[in-house]
């Protein structure tokens, strides 16, 4: 009985070699699942080994790199990839574009600060409550503050664009 023991344990010792590294389950946001750790270092940081469970590795795909709109010239001569007439034409789009849009911004603020009055707007038949009255004229204030800050912005694109 011992020897046939002993020839079952000599027959399994070769296979527990061949399943591969213990693998460890470490604790935490992102749980961990490895095979890098020491049996110590396992014990440290709490790991447990995962027995019985198939373990399926997968590697994510390395992301595509971003090609910028505008790209600089390769090495070697090559050209860039976009023609400097297409891109002047789309430079002069999207200029055109800004410019519209300050246009209307511009215009808004304009009837906003009208209204606003200097911080004295008229007042409505609705806004019988003075509390009512003193709301609207902070959104008011808040509004043209606002419409500022788009405004400085938009020119500020437009000051990037190549003339």
């Amino acid at each position: 009985m011992k020897s046939l023991s002993g020839v079952a344990l000599a027959l399994l010792v070769p296979v527990a070699a061949e399943a591969g590294p213990t693998v460890y389950r470490c604790p935490g946001p992102p749980v961990l699942y490895t095979d890098s750790l020491t049996p110590q270092e396992a014990k440290e940081k709490n790991c447990r080994t995962v027995e019985g469970a198939p373990v399926t590795v997968m590697q994510m795909p390395k992301p595509k790199p971003v090609a910028s709109s505008n790209p600089a010239p390769r090495g070697g001569g090559e050209t860039p990839r976009i023609d400097p007439g297409e891109q002047k034409a789309r430079d002069n789009e999207a200029r055109r574009i800004l410019e519209n849009e300050l246009r209307t911004e511009e215009e808004r603020l304009s009837m906003l600060q009208k209204e606003y009055n200097n911080g004295e707007p008229e007042r409505r038949g609705d806004e019988r409550n003075y509390q009512k009255y003193l709301d609207r004229v902070a959104t008011l204030k808040a509004a043209i503050a606002r419409k500022e800050a788009d405004i400085a912005a938009i020119k500020r694109e437009i000051s990037k664009l190549p003339q």
